[in-house]
């Protein structure tokens, strides 16, 4: 018996001892071993990713420790999922692998462009950048200002009303523009008129007409205009050169523009100041908007649709085309909006001069004294001399 009692008494022991160093040291059963020091690390490292922009690049992210081992396989194991070593090093830049030709996609192998630091402001994508400055400067504020022009034509209508004739006509009719010239007008104004209205709607139609048509056919008119947009776009850039080369001699500074700048053609000082065949305010339209404007948009496109040979189309390349070609078009609309106005219904017989070629001698008197009196002394060529509508020369 105390054989008996010996062993069990040494048994219930080492129960006893056993069960106060499991108690105290060992972890629970279903933990393995190996995976305490990565709990324990797991806190330390998760608060490293202060920032949800897992593009956010951290100059000295590389120098701290066991950075380098995260990298390559560390951070899987510890965090399962978080990608942010990798799309730091694709946000700044590199370059992989791309099948794409270098010549047609130089930066095929980029997968986002790199960051860059704007003087004041902190590191920011140059696609965000361009997004930001489209999306909070050129529609709104490029908006506005078309709005605006547009309401103060209407309310300078609606006070004012069209610039009237003082006295009566006279019947007599003087060629102001030549057939060719006429043509040339028309095909760069019908265009203008695709462009513009095309344009307009697909950088401002989502605000007031996506919500009336609905999605399915907002996408069907957009697509519809932006074929439109690309097939006039080559008859404005070609009948635009063929209108400055036509018109540039007749819109050089001449003497007394400046006096109907300052009197503002007229409306100031209640008698429209003397003028060749063009005015001041006309040839303001032509330098400002036909040449300067226009020769902006047609250079602007034509990096857009990638038709300039040997110039490089990276991304940065066509978002600052993109941004130009907004702008300046949006000055050009507002800008012709004026045009246009003055040359239809805000003029009286204006708009019958660039249909039919002919105005009547009031009319040329009133607006362009020094003009008739040009065709009157036989300074303007044979062509266009004084004719009457019904093809018969009279003498003026």
């Amino acid at each position: 018996m105390k054989n008996v009692f010996s062993i069990v008494s040494a048994f219930a022991l080492t129960l006893v001892l056993a069960s106060g160093q499991v108690g105290a040291q060992s972890p629970p059963a279903s933990a393995p071993a190996a995976a305490i020091p990565a709990v324990q690390a797991a806190p330390a490292d998760a608060r490293a990713v202060k920032s949800q922009n897992i593009f956010e690049v951290k100059p000295d992210a590389s120098q701290e420790p066991g950075y380098a081992a995260q990298t390559n396989g560390e951070r899987a194991k510890v965090q399962p999922g978080n990608n942010a070593p990798m799309w730091r090093q694709v946000g700044s830049g590199v370059t992989g692998y791309s099948s794409l030709p270098k010549d047609q996609a130089p930066e095929a192998g980029v997968l986002i462009q790199p960051f860059v630091q704007y003087p004041g402001s902190r590191l920011t994508n140059a696609g965000e950048a361009w997004r930001q400055t489209r999306n909070q400067w050129i529609i709104p504020y490029g908006g506005s200002l078309v709005l605006i022009a547009l309401g103060a034509l209407g309310l300078f209508y609606w006070r004012v009303g069209p610039i009237k004739l003082h006295e009566k006509p006279t019947g007599r009719m003087i060629m102001r523009f030549t057939l060719f010239e006429r043509a040339a007008h028309w095909a760069n104004a019908i265009a203008f008129c695709i462009l513009a209205i095309s344009g307009l709607i697909m950088a401002f139609g989502k605000f007031f007409l996506l919500p009336v048509m609905g999605l399915s056919l907002f996408g069907w008119l957009t697509y519809l205009l932006k074929n439109a947009h690309n097939f006039a776009g080559p008859v404005f850039a070609v009948s635009l050169l063929i209108v400055i080369i036509t018109f540039v001699r007749d819109n050089l500074p001449a003497k007394g523009d400046l006096s109907w700048v300052l009197k503002g053609g007229g409306m100031l000082g209640g008698e429209e100041v003397k003028s060749g065949r063009f005015n001041a305010g006309e040839k303001i339209v032509f330098w400002g908007g036909v040449f300067l404007l226009g020769l902006i948009v047609i250079g602007s496109g034509l990096v857009m649709d990638k038709l300039i040979p040997g110039l490089g189309y990276e991304r940065g390349t066509m978002q600052l085309a993109h941004l130009v070609h907004s702008v300046s078009n949006i000055l050009m609309v507002v800008m012709f909006m004026a045009h246009i106005y003055l040359g239809t219904v805000g003029t009286e017989g204006a708009y019958q001069g660039m249909k039919t070629g002919y105005v009547d001698e009031t009319w040329a008197k009133a607006h362009h004294a020094l003009w008739l009196e040009d065709v009157k002394s036989g300074k303007i060529p044979p062509q266009r001399s004084a004719t009457a509508v019904s093809g018969q020369p009279v003498q003026v």
